[in-house]
């Protein structure tokens, strides 16, 4: 018979207890009367009860922590691990870390927490505290396992995502498919024009594909979602049915959730749901939406800041470049390449090329040759190289070969030296 089947743990846990202590007391007594018949002495007999009260103890001890810690344990480890199954870059404020991998230590019997558990080995909870007030880590900390595991997901999917569209497009599917919602919009404000555009959307705003069906726009303060970007502060309505701030998209819902998403306080986007029926969202649902949100503009702001970067980057590097050809007129070395060129920045080729490519408009070996056609242009119509041959001015200019020279010069300029020498 399983006892636990029909009278609970708790209560199991008890009576072996209560049977564990009285066998030991029992052991001790029986001792203690033997060591008195056969003549112990009182310092004998001391000492013999000493042992046995730390036998006892440590029988107890283990008693408890086998049953109890053990049996909870796994429930303990699920919550101390938390988020994020592939960890993030380092973002530019450190809210994305690496962090080694965490190893299971327990065999649990719960598919579910199978599940759950491997999901959040490999992450870390320093990560989450930081984008999170004290406030939320409190409720975050008593969040059911299922809550935590669908965070965990959100947050490992947008790892590699590096493009806004990749996030926000990631975002609504997983709200879909993870929240058994109905349907999931993100607006991103346009604050030119203070209106709110949709993004992206699953559900009927979507046939499958990653497009927009009829998108609409929001102005700023207008309907549910716009007093949402306007105020900075979520809202969720159980009834719409006499909501007059209400905006019908495709169709009429009873329920809305709409959450502001921001970065460094300031509104960026809407995440917004509907749902045909009345007070569908729960408390798990505005907890959930609330986190989503504040990952997504986390993400959306180590996007930003890494194109910053970039842009950063690449002038410093581009305004480098233009120097030496300017200034002390590299162009005119007829070995100059893309990899020797490269080498003197301190960057590699392939990044040079698309550095290139991306400022000037132009691949690298365009770039340098229009350097080079400049410098033989004012060498033909300059007076004091009349005495230079076409061939030794195109040498001097950088250019190694008088096809090659002749087949620039009028890619450039629409005729050839000599006629350009001739009209100056």
């Amino acid at each position: 018979m399983n006892i636990k089947k029909y009278i609970g743990d708790k209560l199991v846990v008890k009576i072996s207890t209560i049977l564990i202590c009285g066998v030991v007391f029992f052991l001790i007594y029986t001792v203690c009367y033997k060591m008195l018949s056969t003549g112990f002495n009182t310092r004998h007999m001391f000492a013999m009860l000493i042992v046995l009260n730390l036998v006892l103890l440590i029988t107890v001890f283990t008693f408890f922590f086998s049953s109890i810690v053990l049996k909870n344990f796994s429930n303990f480890y699920v919550k101390i691990p938390l988020l994020f199954n592939k960890v993030f870059e380092v973002a530019h404020d450190g809210v994305f870390t690496t962090t080694k991998q965490l190893t299971p230590k327990f065999d649990q019997v719960n598919t579910k927490k199978d599940v759950m558990r491997s999901s959040v080995s490999n992450f870390s909870t320093d990560s989450l505290y930081q984008i999170f007030s004290e406030k939320d880590q409190v409720q975050h900390q008593n969040a059911s396992n299922e809550t935590i595991g669908i965070l965990t997901y959100f947050a490992s999917s947008l790892f590699e995502k590096n493009k806004l569209e990749e996030v926000l497009w990631d975002i609504v599917e997983n709200c879909i498919s993870k929240l058994k919602l109905e349907d999931c919009v993100i607006y991103m404000l346009d604050t030119q024009n203070k209106v709110l555009i949709q993004k992206a959307a699953f559900g009927h705003k979507n046939n499958g594909e990653r497009k927009v069906i009829s998108p609409i726009q929001i102005s700023l303060g207008e309907g549910i979602v716009g007093r949402v970007a306007q105020s900075g502060i979520f809202e969720y309505v159980p009834d719409l049915t006499n909501d007059h701030r209400y905006i019908i998209d495709d169709d009429r819902r009873m329920s809305e959730l709409s959450v502001p998403i921001l970065i460094d306080d300031e509104v960026v986007g809407v995440l917004d749901s509907e749902h045909s029926q009345k007070d569908f969202f729960n408390k798990d649902h505005i907890f959930l939406f609330q986190l989503i949100a504040r990952l997504t503009g986390k993400k959306l702001k180590q996007i930003h800041t890494k194109n910053e970067s970039h842009i950063t980057d690449d002038n410093v590097y581009f305004k480098e470049l233009d120097f030496l050809m300017k200034e002390a007129k590299i162009y005119r070395d007829p070995n100059l390449g893309l990899d020797s060129m490269a080498k003197k920045l301190n960057i590699s080729g392939n990044y040079l090329s698309q550095l290139v490519n991306k400022l000037s408009g132009h691949n690298f070996t365009d770039y340098i040759n229009r350097y080079r056609i400049e410098d033989a242009k004012f060498k033909l119509r300059n007076p004091n190289f009349i005495n230079y041959t076409i061939i030794s001015i195109a040498l001097e200019s950088g250019f190694n070969s008088k096809s090659t020279f002749y087949s620039a010069f009028k890619k450039l300029t629409g005729i050839s030296p000599k006629e350009y020498r001739k009209n100056s």
